[in-house]
């Protein structure tokens, strides 16, 4: 299960990160607090709309990140984006400490915030290859989830407790020094251990090569389309647990923190069932998308806070599942010299998916309650099911050779694009398209 920690970079990315994480969701934590309660007078929308700003700049200029992260260094990106956010995330401190904070200055700076990760979010996922290598890629793609996950257990509860006892202000100006755990972890980085990976050597036409390149591969195409509606009806996470805290059970920031807390136990859960894995699987995703619907709807009906918090961890169990195999499945069939471009257009529909389900996600918990707002979530989950479990039906009905066939039975292997098999797959089913 932890067998990429054998390479000493990867442990010091996994505790400089960890670090890093618990600032990064102990901000998110405080700024979703803030404008539910201390901005707005418990505007579900609202909280929407930030989200929708700090992750909607990715969904414009996420899949140009890709050509960047391609060609050049990928530490040197990632030390001035993290640099960056916790900046970000100081400026915001101080203005809720100093009282002149307002919902136009959140808004910009969630904005800003959003720029940012546009390039630092396929950075960071093509950065795990280069600390391991292609052969314990897919292990070191869910531990680096399970070490994200944790940092959602700890940040949010950390958070929602130091809220109570100091207030939001001082909440966010510790968080951002926890941006710099990572810095420092890249910085002492072993430079003889890393693995590098092919480069551009131009930058000319490497986005349409891209864009070519995931257009070739229907397997990449109908993950891309899933991972799409799962983030724009099921990562809305900050809406449901703060709505269901304030609105349905009348809890405290505290309550808030460890409601998100029980989702991350869930996740880490996920992670590490992942991270046993030998290898991604087409069938572990679709498994992953009917089991959010399930837990969804179970999270929506659960009658007390005891029941919520007791089902409430399956959905960020059946997520991660998804989401982390997915990610490992694209890491580790991808070419390497397209993997920037391939994980900037996967982070692009997976973060850039939430704007445009957050608000409709708000206005669901505002107009008809929080538990409808989750319900969108199982709408999500299952609606990316039937989609990947159709595609698959199709393709296995289509007419191939017996050995092709055979292929098709067993869950795909890694996809190899000079097979000769692959090839006659990937043309045979362009075809009916």
């Amino acid at each position: 299960m932890f067998r990429a920690l054998r390479e000493p970079n990867f442990r010091i990315w996994i505790v400089g990160a960890l670090i890093t994480s618990i600032g990064s969701w102990a901000h998110r934590t405080a700024q979703d607090w803030v404008v539910l309660t201390e901005l707005t007078d418990h505007d579900a929308v609202a909280v929407g709309i930030s989200l929708s700003l700090q992750f909607g700049p990715i969904f414009i200029l996420g899949p140009f990140a890709g050509t960047i992260v391609d060609r050049f260094k990928v530490r040197t990106i990632l030390i001035f984006t993290t640099a960056v956010e916790g900046l970000l995330a100081l400026i915001l401190g101080l203005t809720v400490l100093f009282d002149v904070a307002s919902l136009p200055l959140l808004y910009s700076l969630a904005l800003a915030l959003g720029v940012v990760q546009s390039l630092e979010a396929p950075a960071r996922q093509t950065f795990v290859g280069e600390l391991v290598g292609q052969k314990l890629l897919p292990n070191a793609v869910a531990l680096n989830s399970t070490m994200f996950n944790s940092s959602r257990l700890i940040g949010p509860a950390v958070a929602g407790i130091l809220i109570t006892v100091a207030g939001t202000g001082w909440v966010l100006s510790l968080a951002s020094a926890g941006y710099f755990g990572g810095i420092i972890a890249m910085l002492v980085m072993r430079q003889d251990l890393f693995h590098p990976m092919t480069k551009m050597t131009t930058s000319k036409g490497a986005f349409r090569a891209g864009i070519r390149y995931i257009g070739s591969r229907s397997d990449l195409k109908i993950l891309l389309v899933m991972v799409f509606i799962v983030g724009a009806l099921v990562f809305n996470f900050s809406v449901f647990g703060s709505t269901m805290a304030v609105i349905e059970f009348g809890l405290g920031a505290h309550d808030y923190g460890f409601i998100t807390s029980a989702l991350a136990l869930g996740s880490i859960a996920g992670s590490l069932m992942v991270a046993r894995s030998t290898r991604p699987r087409l069938t572990v995703i679709i498994l992953g998308a009917a089991g959010i619907g399930v837990a969804a709807v179970l999270s929506a009906v659960a009658p007390s806070i005891s029941a919520f918090m007791f089902v409430y961890p399956l959905l960020g169990l059946a997520s991660i599942t998804m989401v982390a195999t997915t990610n490992g499945y694209l890491q580790t069939t991808t070419e390497p010299e397209f993997r920037g471009r391939v994980m900037a257009m996967y982070t692009t529909v997976l973060i850039g998916g939430t704007p445009f389900g957050s608000p409709l996600v708000g206005w669901l918990a505002n107009e008809f309650g929080p538990r409808w707002a989750i319900s969108a979530a199982a709408v999500g989950g299952f609606a990316a099911a039937v989609i990947a479990y159709v595609w698959m039906r199709r393709t296995h009905q289509t007419k191939l050779a017996p050995s092709i066939k055979r292929t098709f039975r067993r869950d795909p292997e890694p996809f190899d694009p000079q097979s000769t098999e692959t090839q006659m797959i990937t043309l045979t089913e362009r075809g009916p398209q």
